[in-house]
């Protein structure tokens, strides 16, 4: 598994943005979300053009690029700049749907943009990654899949908990304070009889 730069795992904890090519769309999206779990954030998704500007502006959050090579040559300009001037941005996950360098030899990708990218880079083609992924993913399902069903079980205990203490059951029940007894009008309490 050779990735340029970084750990497997630190590119997925850290705040690098990070380009990946090869693969499936869904691949590329997973690993996005992975990230997103991890910073405890939402994934936002971009298509359009449109939507990259909003988009990067959000300073914490992980932004995913399905392909960016279909997008015009300017929006990537948009991803550079963020990458670049802003101090306080969100992690950009970069995917491509084929090898990086065949889109910069179409002229599809920046060149600019592919080199701001390089240090965290990973190719999906790369014997073994995939299957080793899928492991990983696969386990982190199952401690997702744990907690969830804990989470769950506590809610059922606390429910259970919460209808125990319902008004008029026994542990509700308070005993009666004696009421003070009445003043007798009357004579004063000095008088003798």
């Amino acid at each position: 598994m050779a990735l340029r730069g970084y750990r497997e795992e630190d590119l997925v904890s850290n705040r690098a943005s990070l380009l990946i090519h090869g693969g499936t769309e869904d691949e590329r999206r997973a690993w996005a979300e992975e990230a997103a779990r991890n910073f405890g954030v939402p994934l936002t998704e971009i298509r359009q053009p449109q939507e990259l500007a909003g988009a990067l502006r959000q300073p914490n959050g992980v932004v995913f690029i399905a392909d960016a090579a279909k997008l015009p040559l300017d929006a990537q300009g948009l991803i550079l700049r963020c990458l670049q001037m802003q101090e306080e941005r969100p992690k950009v996950v970069v995917g491509i749907s084929g090898a990086a360098m065949a889109a910069l030899t179409r002229g599809t990708l920046r060149e600019d943009l592919h080199y701001r990218l390089h240090q965290a880079q990973v190719d999906l083609q790369t014997e073994g990654l995939r299957d080793a992924l899928k492991r990983r993913w696969a386990q982190q399902a199952e401690v997702l899949a744990v907690r969830a069903a804990a989470l769950k079980a506590a809610e059922e205990k606390e429910r259970a908990a919460a209808a125990a203490r319902r008004p008029g059951s026994v542990t509700r029940i308070l005993p009666k304070r004696k009421a003070p007894a009445p003043a007798r009008k009357g004579a004063p309490r000095n008088a003798v009889r």
